[in-house]
């Protein structure tokens, strides 16, 4: 009796095989959806996978691939996966649309997000205002690369209806979008921004990969990439919950000691897009803009709101409770379990 006490609250699980931990958990094998797995935006994400912490949590994770952010989100609200790893906003909007769902464990401390135009179909571009009537590629309509498109224009005066979204994904069609002239100008991440930089295929507006100017651009902290669910989830499976948040948090760790040589091992061949001196430069351009230890910050869910609200009355209006889209619970335990990683 005193055994199966220790073991419900994961006193003894140090000392218990991997089989008496995994019973610990409710649910061992689950799904996580993810839009845009190959981007640097959810490097902890394929870290954890690739390097075994999921499974040294007892966990048999499925991580499915989206197109973007709000594809996966549709994912775990239409019932085939049980988290998603996206991007933090997604949780402040929800709440607003009637749906509770929260934040565990952060994997972005900024978003990574870079708008920058087409040299080729902008040659005169000289402000924002010159993207009225431009056709602007992110990853998928409604993501967080649309959001950030959004946030912006909106600084310059400019609705969202005043230019064209078009998704492109988080790869190689967004690169051959530009390239081809498809598209004006693009909202998306690493490795794809560099690779259309280092060709002379981009210029850069806004690099939210620098903290600095994440702030700058957002008025304060704007947390990016993080593991959410259903709270209705959260409830009914603290253990797995804390079990995937102990993962991502190694892996937060691991990448913040890591060297370029050590990412290249870590990721699937498909994710270097066919050049390893582009994703190492890409990888280095946005590791300061990734989590070092999983936790969210206090204002993030008040400057999430805000970027929201910019583009959104009915949203700008809502009284919401920010305190109910994060929490830091899990990281804390996790953290103590695992200083160093």
């Amino acid at each position: 009796m005193q055994r199966r006490h220790l073991l419900a609250s994961g006193l003894l699980a140090g000392a218990l095989p991997h089989w008496a931990l995994a019973q610990a958990l409710e649910k061992p094998k689950l799904t996580v959806a993810v839009g845009g797995k190959n981007l640097l935006y959810y490097l902890p994400l394929t870290v954890a996978e690739q390097l075994g912490y999921f499974k040294a949590e007892g966990l048999d994770v499925t991580i499915v691939d989206f197109a973007g952010g709000s594809r996966a989100l549709q994912a775990v609200v239409g019932g085939s996966a049980d988290v998603v790893s996206g991007a933090f906003e997604h949780t402040v909007n929800m709440q607003f649309k009637g749906q509770r769902m929260r934040a565990f464990v952060l994997q972005g401390a900024a978003p990574q997000i870079v708008l920058g135009i087409n040299p080729k179909t902008m040659a005169g571009y000289k402000a924002l205002a010159d993207l009225k009537g431009k056709k602007i590629g992110v990853t998928a309509p409604g993501s967080s690369t649309n959001v950030m498109l959004n946030f912006v224009l909106a600084k310059a005066g400019l609705k969202p209806s005043d230019v064209s979204v078009i998704g492109v994904g988080a790869g190689n069609g967004a690169v051959a979008a530009m390239r081809s002239g498809q598209i004006d100008a693009i909202s998306n991440l690493d490795p794809v921004i560099t690779l259309l930089q280092r060709s002379g295929d981009l210029k850069i507006i806004s690099d939210t990969r620098v903290v600095a100017e994440s702030e700058k651009v957002f008025g304060g902290p704007m947390p990016a990439a993080c593991l959410y669910a259903m709270q209705s989830f959260i409830n009914s499976h603290p253990n797995t919950t804390q079990a995937l948040t102990n993962a991502i948090v190694r892996a937060d760790k691991w990448i913040r000691n890591a060297g370029a040589a050590d990412i290249i091992k870590a990721v699937p061949e498909s994710f270097l897009m066919g050049d390893r001196a582009v994703y190492i430069d890409a990888f280095l351009a946005a590791k300061g803009a990734l989590s070092p230890d999983g936790m969210i910050p206090e204002r993030g869910a008040q400057t999430a709101f805000k970027a929201l609200a910019s583009v959104d009355e009915q949203l700008a209006a809502a009284k919401l409770d920010l305190n109910a889209v994060y929490t830091n619970d899990f990281v804390k335990k996790a953290n103590a379990k695992y200083p160093r990683g």
